[in-house]
Formats: structure tokens, C-alpha cells, sequence
């Protein structure tokens, strides 16, 4: 059987569990289409053939057992680069950490092995995983296979663009500002940032992160169906007891009314006419499906929770951050911090406090709008995907690159589930919405994401443009 790295993994798993088709079959139609595509969007920085393969054959022989290898049996995934995975490097893109050879899986790792998933390579991220493009001095330049001139999004762009030119089934990213939500959107393609302890995280190769990555900080996964990442959910998110915020919450929550809100414009975010479009399309189309949907002026502070998403992110041990990337001397990372400084520092004991408390109430309100209408449909971005390496521009395209991400840099400060639907094309250039529901309620939006998905979205996998 050719080409199935078209598939999707629902599809790809049930043939291999059914015998129609092997691991192995699988794992090289995937690496025929790593070697065919790659070396034109550098999304996958490192891969091994013999492990791969080496990981098909031992599903091969589950299967052969009459063992059930998981709901990701024999589908090839990619695994970002900031993340455990024994045998290699876990670089977070930075030349520093080029020899911090992983001993032993990160959970979400471990969890995709124990599911079937077949590892196929690691994938491209921004130097420390700061920016919203795909580049470092490490593993150099990642370009969007839809259109070169725009990014493919960050940090987990290698992921987005892998998944994107079919590398892989399913691309693990992580998210602490939208770096799985946002190369979903500029990709082209689906991609969920699940709520705080869903799925557990530990680095065993790296020191214990700081508070912030640890209470907004998640992976999640990158898919071209939202189906797709249903089942890469339930992969990913059983327990590991070395993550101590891991929390054991059901994937399918109680009933909720089929309703609600879109706002186009959270905070008075200045949306430009193509998003505004796609939102009004994503309300039709739930509609149509259904659902109860209430157009709102404004939703609980977003704006504010980004704000301060940013000055815990970036202000808590600002200085150490700032030393080591002039150490890097990565532009990217540098004008990250650098243009950050005035919105994050100080962060004194008294400002660390102030911040969390006023977390407590934020996620209070949220979740209360959330109670009202258990779906949410706002802008990922407030613009279309931005030409690539726009933030480096100068001063005022960083400033508007900011301004118009305030959507996805809000929602992790109160630990909420996200989603990005692509829906469309403008020219060639991805649009989407992103879609929010309370704690551990990824169940709904997934299932308001497959109701928006129903109505169309980009073809994928597809090939690499000029």
C-alpha cells in the first residue's frame, strides 16, 4: 500500500491492528516522506532510521501476539526538540544544550511509546522555545511548506510544519503562549493546547522549571483531523507520577448545553477583516451543527491575563534568562527578552504575589463565563500568519506581533484547554479560529472543533511550496 503517510492515525492504527498493514510499512512510508520533503522546510532537525524502524518492529510483534499495541498503534509521530527523549539531545534549540543527551523518556513521550506511536524524528523549535517563528543557531531555519514567506509558526514550528507536509501523523508540541495553538494556525492545520495537569511533563535530563512553565506550561498535540487529536489526547495524558500537577480528570466531562459565545474583537483586539470573516464563518457552521451561538462585545480580561502571562513567563528570573541568551547570541531569543524587559521586570516577592492572586480571580471569572457558555469561539491572532521572521523587523512589528497574539498568550495564565481549527485559505496564506472551554473540558472543545471542522479546511498533508 502506498502512501500511507497520507492517512490519518485513526485510520493508519486500525488498519495495522487489523493486520492489513505493518509498523514497518508504516514507519518507512513515513520516512520515505521525511527524506522527500525535509531538506525543503527543515522541520525535523534529528532522526535516526534504524530506531525508527526498530520501534515498528517491536509493534509488529505486539500485534503478532494478538496484543493490542494502543490507540496509536504503528502511527509515525514527531516529538519536539525541547523535550526528553532517551538517547538524544534535548537541545531546546540552543547550542548549549547540544550534548544534553536525554537518559530517559519525558511522561508524554513515554505515554505516546506505550499508546504504539512509532517515533519518526524531533522537531524544530525557536532558540529556548521563546518566539512564534522557527529558527536558531543550532538546527537552523524552519519554512512554512504552505507559503516560504510566512512563518510557520512557534515554538513548536517544526511540528506544525512537519505535520502540515505529512512527516508524521501526529507532531508533539508544547504550550505556554500558544506555541501549539499558533503553528496549528499558521500551518494550516488543527492543533489542541490541553488544560494544566492533563497530560504530565518532566524533563529528567534538565533542572525542575520554574513556577510559571510548571503551572501554564503543557504539550499537546498537532494533527490534520480533530479526530486525530482526540485520540492523541488519550495517548498523551495518562498518568506518570513524576509530574506532581498531573491530575487524574475524565477525557468526557457531563453534558453540557450545546451553546456558544463568539467574540470577534476580546479586549477591543484590533482583528483584521479576514479573522473577523473566519470567526462569522466558524458561528455558522456551529449553527449548523446545532449549536447555540450568541455573538458577545467582550469576554472575562484576556487582555490583562496576557499581560501578566507574559511577566511571569519571562520577568521570573529575568536576568539569568537575559545572561544566557547573550551567552546563545541568538537575535531572536535576544530581541524576545530584550523588547520584553519594560512589561516584565521588576518581579519582585511582593509582584510574584500580587500576580498570583490576581491569577485566582482571573480563572474564577473565566471559569464562571465558561459555566454560562461552555464554548467560546475568539481569534487565535488578531492578524493572518505573519511574514516570517517579522518580529526582527524592528521595534514596532515586535510590538504588533504582540499585540495581536494577546488571545493565545491569555489563556494559559488561567490553565485553560485551547484549540485551533484551521479553516480556510486566504490565497495561500491559513486562517482558523481558536476555540476555549473550562478546566478539563477538552471534550467540548473538540467537539465544537469537529462540528467547525465539518464545514471545510485546508488540504493536507500537502507538498512543500516554492
Amino acid at each position: 500500500m502506498q502512501d500511507l503517510w497520507r492517512l490519518s492515525a485513526a485510520e493508519l492504527a486500525a488498519l495495522v491492528r487489523a493486520r492489513k498493514v505493518s509498523a514497518v510499512e508504516a514507519a518507512t512510508s513515513a520516512i520515505g516522506r521525511l527524506e522527500a520533503v525535509n531538506p525543503k522546510i527543515n522541520a525535523v532537525v534529528d532522526h535516526r532510521v534504524e530506531d525508527t524502524l526498530a520501534q515498528a518492529e517491536a509493534v509488529d510483534q505486539q500485534v503478532a501476539r494478538g496484543e493490542d499495541p494502543g490507540v496509536l498503534a504503528g502511527v509515525p509521530v514527531t516529538i519536539k526538540v525541547n523535550v526528553d527523549q532517551a538517547g538524544f539531545a534535548n537541545t531546546n534549540g540552543i547550542k548549549a544544550q547540544r550534548d544534553n543527551i536525554a537518559q530517559e523518556d519525558n511522561p508524554v513521550v513515554a505515554n505516546m511509546r506505550r499508546a504504539g506511536a512509532v517515533i519518526v524524528g524531533r522537531t524544530n523549535t525557536p532558540a529556548f522555545s521563546f518566539r512564534w517563528f522557527a529558527n536558531n543557531q543550532l538546527h537552523g531555519h524552519t519554512t512554512n511548506p504552505r507559503d516560504p514567506g510566512i512563518t510557520p509558526g512557534g515554538s513548536s514550528g517544526g511540528a506544525g510544519a512537519a505535520t502540515a507536509a505529512g512527516i508524521g501523523h501526529i507532531g508533539h508540541g508544547t504550550d505556554i503562549a500558544g506555541s501549539v495553538r499558533y503553528p496549528a494556525y499558521a500551518c494550516g492545520i488543527h492543533g489542541l493546547r490541553p488544560t494544566l495537569g492533563r497530560i504530565p511533563a518532566h524533563n529528567p535530563s534538565l533542572p525542575e522549571r520554574l513556577f510559571c512553565p510548571q503551572i501554564s506550561a503543557v504539550s499537546g498535540p498537532l494533527a490534520r483531523t480533530v479526530g486525530d487529536l482526540r485520540i492523541a489526547l488519550a495517548a498523551m495524558s495518562q498518568q506518570d507520577v513524576r509530574d506532581p500537577w498531573w491530575v487524574p480528570a475524565p477525557l468526557e466531562g457531563p453534558p453540557m448545553p450545546r451553546r456558544a459565545a463568539l467574540c470577534l474583537r476580546p479586549d477591543g483586539l484590533e482583528t483584521v477583516p479576514e479573522v473577523i470573516a473566519a470567526l462569522q464563518d466558524a458561528g455558522r457552521r456551529l449553527r449548523a451543527a446545532g449549536w447555540a451561538v450568541e455573538e458577545v462585545e467582550s469576554t472575562p480580561p484576556l487582555a490583562e491575563a496576557a499581560a501578566l502571562q507574559r511577566k511571569f513567563w519571562l520577568g521570573d528570573n529575568y536576568a539569568a534568562m537575559l545572561e544566557a541568551a547573550e551567552r546563545e547570541g541568538d537575535p531572536g531569543a535576544l530581541a524576545c527578552l530584550r523588547g520584553s524587559r519594560e512589561h516584565v521586570t521588576p518581579l519582585d516577592a511582593a509582584a510574584f504575589s500580587a500576580l498570583l492572586v490576581r491569577r485566582a480571580t482571573l480563572t474564577r471569572d473565566w471559569q464562571l463565563f465558561l459555566e454560562k457558555y461552555p464554548v467560546l469561539v475568539l481569534p487565535v491572532s488578531g492578524e493572518l500568519p505573519f511574514p516570517d521572521q517579522f518580529d526582527l523587523k524592528d521595534d514596532a512589528s515586535f510590538a504588533r506581533v504582540w499585540r495581536a497574539q494577546m488571545p493565545q498568550v491569555g489563556i494559559p495564565f488561567m490553565g485553560l484547554p485551547g484549540l485551533t481549527v484551521s479553516t480556510g485559505l486566504v490565497g495561500r496564506v491559513p486562517v482558523g479560529v481558536q476555540v476555549v472551554a473550562g478546566r478539563y473540558r477538552e471534550d467540548l472543545c473538540l467537539l465544537a472543533g469537529e462540528a467547525i471542522e465539518a464545514g471545510g479546511t485546508p488540504p493536507s498533508p500537502i507538498d512543500p511550496a516554492d
